[in-house]
């Protein structure tokens, strides 16, 4: 190739590949990287949870378990803490809450009940509404936004926890749900928008993340992350990760399908233990929406 073309090919690959960065995972005492912007996988498989190396999960209540990761990373991502949950749908009966005074959302994990095993908030919000498609207790309560990163977790009247792309879901046979952007993973591809810059999506801002997606068995997993600095004092401090970082925490994570949530200081999540502890990871701002769970 004539070295001006040469050039030329290696100016449009650098316009359009990721930010610098990488990930690595604390083992013990030492570090290994797992995540590397310039080798990103486009596609996630089942045997790619190897990655974080052996997870020891947690047991919390029925169809609960969890997990702390603890990950180093670029610039504000220096330290982030990753607490993953894995919610098995067949012993975890899921719904949505929402909690309005005077058309100001009020909803924290604070006001989950003390039977709820399990509470994080739910999608993205327009002011003080939810954006896009909402479905509450088989009824539509907001119809579907358009994006082409636009995802819709839905369940339907038997607990089955599905995660569409592109469209919202009609009502029939659905019992809740709602949708939220960006999505991470497809059938644990990552969106051509995630791949490189200047595709439409900030690939590059650093934020407090929230992300669900569904496992290959079925689960549904969440992970939430805290800025790990200063340990639990300063975790809601919106630093984080980026959107392509949290695609590949999913995926890591074993996520088939996954879509991000509102974070930044919106991010909260409740986990209950098999004693009926609550373990919470507070936001520091009230939402319209929230995923709920009650043991079966």
């Amino acid at each position: 190739m004539p070295r001006v073309l040469w050039i030329a090919a290696a100016l449009v690959t650098a316009a359009i590949s990721l930010p610098d960065s990488s990930l690595a995972v604390k083992r013990g005492t030492a570090w290994t990287e797992w995540w590397n912007a310039r080798s990103a996988p486009v596609r996630w498989q089942p045997s790619d949870t190897a990655r974080l190396g052996p997870i020891a999960w947690k047991t919390g209540a029925a169809g609960i378990e969890w997990h702390e990761i603890v990950l180093a990373g670029r610039g504000e991502a220096w330290r982030t803490r990753v607490i993953v949950a894995r919610i098995d749908p067949t012993r975890v009966r899921l719904r949505l809450d929402t909690a309005f005074t005077a058309g100001a959302p009020r909803w924290t994990i604070d006001r989950a009940r003390r039977r709820d095993v399990f509470a994080v908030n739910a999608g993205q919000f327009l002011q003080t509404m939810p954006w896009g498609q909402v479905i509450l207790g088989g009824s539509e309560w907001l119809g579907a936004g358009r994006g082409p990163l636009a995802s819709t977790v839905a369940m339907d009247t038997s607990g089955r926890v599905t995660i569409l792309h592109g469209r919202g879901v009609a009502a029939d046979g659905v019992a809740w749900a709602f949708q939220s952007y960006p999505t991470l993973l497809r059938d644990g591809e990552v969106p051509f928008e995630l791949q490189a810059a200047d595709r439409g999506v900030d690939v590059e801002h650093r934020d407090a993340r929230v992300a669900v997606g569904v496992l290959h068995d079925g689960r549904l997993i969440v992970a939430l992350t805290r800025f790990d600095a200063f340990g639990a004092t300063l975790g809601f401090v919106p630093f984080g990760l980026t959107v392509p970082e949290m695609a590949a925490v999913m995926g890591a994570a074993g996520a088939r399908d996954a879509v991000m949530l509102d974070g930044g200081i919106s991010g909260q999540l409740l986990l209950r233990d098999s004693n009926g502890g609550a373990h919470r990871w507070h936001g520091s701002r009230r939402v319209p929406l929230a995923l709920v769970g009650t043991s079966r």
